[in-house]
């Protein structure tokens, strides 16, 4: 497994890394703690040291997941969770909540640090450094709870407030082929040397090439109505269309991997098929030119779209 260094961490991260979220949730099928805790080791063993989680994944159950399978390895991992969306799906990003929130993690996590903390998707006060977060994060720094912390954002106008009015050790940004527009700021991201985790890097499975005009979505998915179905599935083609392939997950990967500025991907992880996928990916290398052609694709077919994720 190919490695990027953490500047801030001072540390080298699997350039693709483990996304929590499917961890013991019912949205991707049944999954027990056994098979999770199976698949989080198989992940270890095959050259990921990254693990992405959050207390409002599976309840808790994703951290506890992680916990049991990273213990015997935990100084080896850079295990990243969150804050604001706790284990009872409850939303609340008061500053006085950070270090209960980060103290629960750590009971289920079955560990004394946790080596990043980020705001999962905060209010734009807190982006705009209007708020005592940093303070208080800087608070569990000094006390030794987190190493890092930051924010898990989705746009460009978010990743410019941050980079103007935070000074954070991760940014996790929504980042993937069909949404480009943060790149703009990527140089600066890079001088600042904050560990970026680029998140949904398969656009929620289009990029993977399984669906099209035809699918059906339940779940998180149906929030796709049929317009934005079938505006998704011709991009899906043109995209076939480009690197002559109908599988796209190596070129998904890939493509956001060709961003020195990327420290690791995080696609999401719900069996070992998914999992030698993401990592058989790391060892391609996406072209120049397939690269330019989908950032023409970007600027001239999907940027005017305005798609919603």
């Amino acid at each position: 497994m190919k490695q990027r260094f953490a500047l801030r961490f001072d540390r080298l991260i699997s350039e693709i890394g483990f996304g929590g979220w499917q961890l013991g949730n019912d949205l991707w099928g049944a999954m027990s703690t056994d098979e999770g805790v199976a698949l989080v080791k198989s992940a270890y063993q095959k050259g990921i040291n990254f693990f992405d989680t959050a207390p409002g994944y599976s309840n808790g159950l994703s951290e506890q997941i992680l916990g049991e399978a990273l213990k015997a390895v935990r100084h080896e991992v850079l295990i990243n969770t969150k804050f604001g969306h706790n284990h009872l799906n409850q939303t609340n990003f008061s500053e006085t909540s950070i270090e209960k929130s980060i103290n629960e993690s750590l009971e289920r996590l079955q560990t004394s640090y946790v080596d990043s903390v980020i705001l999962h998707n905060p209010p734009r006060a807190i982006l705009e450094g209007k708020t005592n977060h940093h303070a208080e994060f800087q608070r569990m720094k000094d006390i030794g709870k987190i190493r890092g912390y930051g924010v898990s954002i989705d746009t460009l106008e978010e990743l410019d407030l941050v980079l103007k009015h935070l000074d954070v050790d991760v940014i996790e940004l929504l980042f993937n082929i069909n949404a480009q527009a943060p790149k703009a700021l990527f140089d600066h991201v890079k001088a600042k040397g904050i560990l970026l985790i680029a998140k949904v890097p398969l656009d929620s499975g289009w990029l993977s090439g399984k669906y099209n005009a035809d699918s059906h979505f339940s779940g998180i998915r149906s929030r796709w109505d049929h317009d934005v179905i079938v505006k998704r599935a011709h991009l899906v083609d043109r995209i076939k269309s480009i690197v002559q392939d109908d599988d796209l997950v190596k070129y998904a990967l890939g493509f956001i991997l060709s961003f020195e500025a990327i420290t690791t991907v995080i696609p999401g992880t719900k069996n070992l098929a998914q999992l030698d996928s993401n990592i058989a990916s790391a060892q391609f290398t996406l072209s120049d030119d397939l690269k330019q052609k989908l950032e023409q694709l970007y600027d001239e077919e999907i940027k005017p779209l305005n798609l919603p994720w």
